[in-house]
């Protein structure tokens, strides 16, 4: 299925049923007066955040959802039957914005619902304008119209930890070795062309787990594809940065991802991070140690080192992740 975590689409609720104007007419019945009944009410939008979706790829090339009308009221008192509303599911995470990119709604959990646009309301039937002072009232009210309005939908994905990490890092290794999930592997950059998201059991308990595709410098500004993905860091509640521990500066390549996410929002360099270097297998014990030590003094945290390829304390990673979700909670 192709990821869709963007799109934008018109709305419209339906109309109210027109009132009807009525008088009841049968033999050997005087005076029967007014009978029409009111129109119903015309749809409601309604969008749904639901977890057994997870693309907006049902709005890419369907554009356009509008709501029934009610039904118009008729003779002999009878009303207009109600249109049903019109709901829309979405991915949880799912958020609802206007054109200037103003936040309508953030439907972040399973089964929340949020009425975008109401359905008019009927109109009156001549019947409803019976009165002491009025026994034959010629009057019925048209339905009230429905509501447009065209909105961006845009998906911020849902996970507990985000790998962050300059393309060919090994986050998609990591990811396929450490969960279920089969994100495609290569050896060259920008493998990853959307986010992934893997389940990681730990402990009998279990936590998810997103890929983020790639970033470089600029990304913040659109350079690349980091700009596309990076809102998606928002919803991840802690964040695993791995460093390919053969590039030429692990320092400098650290502060440049962190420096991204500064650019970008200042909320994503406050979340929770575990780091770690990739990719031990493919250096010398001594270098190895040579550079955490570097590394762990510059930034004054530990840093866990492992390979994705061969699995090398990979369950020390794990544990370490586990620990980080534990005390996001």
């Amino acid at each position: 299925m192709k990821f869709v975590d963007i799109a934008r689409i018109w709305l419209a609720s339906g109309k109210g049923g027109n009132g009807c104007l009525s008088f009841r007419r049968e033999a050997h019945v005087a005076y029967g007066g007014p009978d029409g009944g009111n129109g119903g009410n015309g749809g409601s939008i309604i969008f749904k955040a639901t977890k057994n979706h997870n693309t907006l790829v049902d709005y890419r090339y369907k554009k356009h959802f509008k709501a029934k009308n009610g039904e118009m009221g008729k003779g002999r008192d009878r009303n207009g039957k109600n249109a049903d509303n019109l709901i829309l599911n979405v991915p949880v995470g799912t958020q609802i914005l206007t054109l200037s990119e103003n936040v309508i709604a953030d439907l972040d959990q399973d089964g929340q619902e949020v009425e975008i646009l109401k359905g008019g309301r009927g109109g009156r039937g001549n019947a409803s304008y019976k009165s002491s002072v009025n026994q034959a009232p010629r009057i019925a009210n048209p339905g009230q119209e429905g509501e447009e309005l065209e909105v961006i939908l845009q998906l911020k994905i849902i996970s507990d930890i985000g790998l962050l990490g300059f393309p060919n890092a090994g986050k998609s290794t990591t990811l396929s070795t450490i969960s279920r999930a089969k994100p495609k592997v290569a050896d060259y950059p920008f493998t990853t062309l959307r986010p992934e998201l893997g389940v990681v059991y730990v402990n009998q308990d279990e936590f998810v787990v997103a890929d983020i595709p790639g970033l470089i410098e600029g990304a913040s500004e659109g350079i690349g594809l980091g700009h596309k993905f990076l809102r998606h860091i928002e919803r991840c509640k802690a964040l695993l940065h791995i460093i390919d521990i053969t590039s030429e500066d692990i320092l400098e390549s650290y502060k440049v991802i962190r420096a991204e996410l500064a650019n970008y929002s200042e909320k994503l360099t406050k979340k929770p991070e575990l780091v770690a270097l990739n990719k031990i297998d493919l250096i010398s014990s001594e270098e190895l140690t040579e550079k955490k030590q570097l590394l762990e003094k510059s930034l004054g945290t530990k840093v866990i080192c492992y390979s994705a390829a061969t699995t090398q304390n990979l369950d020390e990673l794990k544990n370490q992740m586990y620990g980080l979700t534990k005390e996001e909670d």
